[in-house]
């Protein structure tokens, strides 16, 4: 049973498509506007179907802003059979083309096949949270192009607070993280790292780390 995003711009393809692949055990969620979604939205999908003429952000377009940041296949739904267009879409990091009119058994068979045979690693080496681009190969937070001058237990802070969105951590849980059981720090320097990272996030126009009064700290 795979996790499965289908982008269309027709309401009764999606549906039928949804219908189709729910009767494999797919969990299925459908999508009429790319351009209404943040980034963040098409990652962790263990696979996605992008029709490729749609208004406004077509599938070729999304393709290509999503696929460094998504590690599933990525599969065309086309009207289009002309070799031009298929090696376009395949060139900005699609994985395969489904011709449309599809029948319900070539939709069955394609995306089972890939979720199968699906072979890349699932650790993701980048991410986009909040507008901030996390490198986790190498340790590094961006926003909008510009790196921010973290130091490691900055960055260590970051990506912990960053990785649970939403979730509110006290100072002893960060410091844990940080340090280990075994650290000899005061707990205060887990409070000066937060206003120091506060500061050079708002040199850079941004705010994502929110106190909770009497708790912690979370990411939003």
């Amino acid at each position: 049973m795979a996790n499965i995003l289908a982008v269309d711009d027709e309401k009764d393809i999606l549906v039928l498509i949804r219908n189709i692949l729910q009767r494999d055990q797919h969990t299925v969620t459908i999508l009429e506007k790319a351009e209404d979604q943040s980034l963040d939205f098409f990652q962790g999908y263990d696979l996605i179907l992008l029709d490729v003429m749609m208004p406004g952000t077509d599938g070729i377009e999304l393709c290509r802003r999503i696929r460094p940041l998504v590690d599933s296949p990525i599969l065309f739904l086309t009207a289009k059979s002309d070799e031009e267009s298929i090696v376009k879409g395949l060139m900005t990091g699609a994985d395969d083309y489904i011709t449309k009119p599809f029948g319900v058994k070539e939709l069955m068979a394609r995306v089972n096949a890939h979720v199968r045979r699906e072979s890349r690693e699932k650790r993701q080496t980048k991410r986009l949270i909040s507008g901030f681009m996390f490198d986790f190969d190498n340790k590094e937070v961006w926003l909008d192009d510009r790196k921010l001058p973290l130091t490691k237990n900055e960055y260590k802070i970051v990506e912990f607070l960053a990785q649970h969105k939403n979730r509110t951590f006290s100072r002893e849980q960060i410091y844990e993280e940080v340090y280990g059981l075994d650290g000899d720090a005061l707990y205060s320097t887990i409070t000066e790292f937060i206003r120091t990272i506060r500061k050079k996030c708002k040199e850079h126009g941004a705010d994502p780390i929110k106190t909770v009064w009497g708790v912690g700290y979370k990411w939003e």
